[in-house]
């Protein structure tokens, strides 16, 4: 029964001469409680003021030091069709090995003479381009005579304009002699006539001196028709000298013409020279992009696009590829309230997953199956899971990390910072505060110096 009484029983009764109360009813058990308790004490006391390495914690996953080195996918450049495979997944290939063939998908380059088509087309336009330049050369050569002859034209035109000039002269001096002849034969006549009529000069005298008269004014006549003849002869010339300039000029303007034409044809030609060339290297270029080639040494993981005649368009993931050469390091995130306690250079300790590690996060020295490592590289923007990532390189002056990690396992890090109590990182834990802010000692000084 429940003692629900206030009367306690063992108040009115004597226990003690019963065997069970002598046994229950004692205070020896109190003694070496109290000693357990005191003993207890003394060592919790002792190991909060022992010293505590305060970290930061954080979950990350291997990778490679170097971006060339990390994991990546093969792409064609060109769409295609899947025709044949080289390579198994799990093989090893060397840089510029084949992996696989692909034909083409767009009609345009389904010919298969497609590169000697376009080199015989190039041939063509080059023979092209040698016409239009000797058509070229005919033309310039047919400029210069041209020009040549119209230099001689144009001297013989304007010696016979100095010749014209000259008989006009000429003819002017013969016209002003006649005029004077005509004066004096007209004097003569008057004279006589007038003697005539004195009767000092015979009627035959006056008669042969007007017939005299006659001649010469006929005469004046003839050397002003000839005068007027000569004037015309410059004029003629002239009109010749404008000819021969006008000819010929017509002929070189159409000449030229013809080597503008040809000129132009040429350019042409040799731009289409051109871009038959380039289409012939991007042809060429082409016909090697249906190997896809094995861009350095590494291991083939996983063929994205299998199959045969399985097509794709330019820029899809073909196979993924590791290469075998690579840096290991660990890619880690650590809180933003923590980043300013990560510098470069930091020693951090690593556990890496399916490796058996006793770990200790407080006391580094004694926790068994981590690994060291230092911060190489800190992000300065954060990532999309909200923190920010740290990179970390395996440390030279700690042991050799297991030669067979894989890039993409877990891994827990620890970045070490100061030794404290245990009674001031119990004080630090219950209150919530983040661990001491302090700068590395080499930066402290650069600080300084500032």
């Amino acid at each position: 029964m429940l003692n629900i009484s206030p009367n306690k029983l063992n108040e009115k009764i004597d226990l003690s001469r019963y065997k069970a109360a002598q046994k229950v009813f004692h205070k020896r058990h109190y003694k070496q409680f109290n000693r357990f308790l005191l003993a207890f004490s003394v060592i919790g006391l002792i190991v909060l003021f022992l010293p505590w390495t305060q970290n930061i914690t954080g979950k990350g996953y291997l990778t490679t030091l170097t971006p060339d080195q990390r994991p990546q996918t093969i792409q064609s450049p060109i769409p295609g069709r899947i025709e044949k495979w080289y390579v198994r997944e799990g093989d090893f290939v060397n840089k510029g090995d084949t992996i696989l063939f692909i034909s083409e998908v767009k009609n345009e380059y389904f010919d298969p003479r497609l590169v000697e088509r376009t080199g015989q087309q190039i041939k063509a336009k080059e023979m092209s381009v040698s016409s239009y330049e000797g058509k070229v050369k005919a033309l310039n050569t047919q400029i210069g005579a041209l020009a040549n002859e119209r230099g001689l034209k144009l001297q013989q035109a304007k010696n016979k304009l100095l010749q014209s000039k000259l008989k006009v002269q000429s003819d002017s001096i013969d016209f002003e002699a006649s005029k004077t002849n005509i004066t004096i034969a007209q004097r003569q006549y008057e004279r006589t006539v007038q003697l005539e009529s004195e009767g000092l000069k015979a009627v035959t005298d006056v008669e042969q001196k007007r017939l005299k008269l006659q001649e010469t004014q006929a005469k004046l006549i003839s050397q002003e028709n000839k005068l007027l003849a000569s004037k015309n002869e410059v004029i003629n010339a002239k009109v010749e000298i404008s000819r021969v300039q006008a000819e010929y000029t017509d002929k070189i303007s159409k000449a030229q013409s013809d080597m503008f034409t040809a000129q132009s044809n040429q350019f042409d030609s040799e731009a289409q020279v051109t871009k038959l060339e380039n289409e012939f290297s991007n042809y060429s270029i082409r016909n090697d992009l249906y190997y896809i080639r094995a861009p350095q040494n590494g291991y083939i993981n996983r063929a994205i696009q299998g199959g045969i005649g399985e097509t794709f368009k330019e820029g899809d993931k073909l196979v993924g590829i590791m290469p075998s050469s690579i840096d290991m390091a660990v890619e880690t995130y650590v809180q933003p309230i923590d980043l300013p306690l990560v510098h470069v250079g930091e020693e951090v300790r690593i556990q890496f997953d399916g490796w058996p590690a006793i770990v200790f996060s407080g006391w580094p020295n004694v926790s068994y199956g981590t690994y060291g490592g230092k911060v190489v590289a800190i992000d300065r923007f954060i990532s999309e899971n909200g923190k920010y990532r740290v990179l970390l390189a395996p440390d030279s002056n700690d042991q050799e990390w297991p030669k067979d990690l894989r890039a993409g396992s877990g891994a827990t890090t620890i970045a070490l910072l100061e030794d404290v109590p245990i009674w001031f990182e119990l004080w630090r834990q219950l209150n919530g505060f983040p661990p001491n802010y302090y700068q590395p000692e080499n930066e402290m000084a650069t600080a300084k110096k500032k």
